[in-house]
């Protein structure tokens, strides 16, 4: 696992230069089918990871934002796959506010055990999973990630791009929190670093948009939950989409008190 690991931050960070040399020109935004905004950047990281990937585990199948029109008799039969966001946080990156990242995950029966969150415009990777604590890497620096005890008053990382009335209903019932709005898979990140102690999901999101900062997270000692208080899951069912979420670093806080 440990040797996979590494792989996958190579191919994050290679993905991460596709990304940067279409950050700093100028560049055309589409739109795709569901109004998300699409770039060179989104696609060019997408033929990097996916022309990669193979030459870890040729056999396994890879399901990416990029190329999701895959059946669900197709798909329901995988036990072991790659799940990756090319560019997680593409708003972001159309906004040049630096916080998109690459997110890659490997899925086996329906957990994440192994995840790699790239953020390029910031040079700061993170990965872990199954067995391996998180591992962080800025520059020339690294070291190990931790989540924290939670502080008072909570820090709470907030969407940059998908704030909504529910999310803020629920803050309102947490009372007193201290906000940080983020963008993309960094949520998890900061969380699985210590610097913040609890994100809660309730606008849609995509099951490549979690898998990969999920497997950081739970390494890094926090968890990402259903509102029934389940792990959150992955492939069990046709729609792609995951349902509302809470991720926490530390497992002791009553987040279920304030749904």
């Amino acid at each position: 696992m440990k040797q996979w690991a590494e792989r996958m931050s190579d191919i994050a960070r290679r993905a991460g230069d596709e990304i940067m040399a279409v950050y700093r020109q100028d560049f055309s935004v589409t739109e795709k089918a569901d109004a998300s905004p699409l770039t060179q950047a989104d696609l060019a990281a997408h033929r990097c990871i996916v022309g990669l990937l193979p030459g870890i585990e040729s056999a396994l199948p890879i399901l990416s934002e990029e190329s999701a029109d895959i059946d669900w008799p197709t798909r329901r039969a995988w036990e072991r796959y790659w799940l990756v966001d090319p560019l997680d946080g593409t708003r972001e990156f159309i906004k040049k506010n630096d916080e998109f990242t690459v997110n890659i995950a490997l899925i086996e029966n329906g957990e994440p055990v192994l995840g790699v969150v790239y953020a390029p415009a910031i040079d700061w990777l993170l990965v872990g999973g199954r067995g391996l604590e998180t591992r962080w890497f800025k520059g020339g620096e690294q070291g190990v990630a931790r989540v924290a005890k939670a502080s008072s008053p909570l820090r709470v990382a907030a969407s940059r791009s998908h704030r909504d009335e529910r999310t803020q209903a629920y803050l309102d019932q947490i009372g007193a929190v201290d906000t940080i709005g983020l963008g993309s898979s960094l949520k998890f990140c900061r969380i699985a670093t210590g610097e913040v102690d609890l994100y809660p999901r309730f606008g849609p999101t995509s099951e490549w948009d979690t898998a990969a900062a999920q497997a950081v997270l739970e390494a890094a000692g926090g968890g990402v939950f259903t509102l029934d208080g389940q792990p959150l899951r992955y492939n069990h069912k046709e729609s792609l989409l995951n349902p509302h979420f809470i991720a926490v670093g530390d497992r002791g806080i009553a987040w279920q008190d304030w749904l």
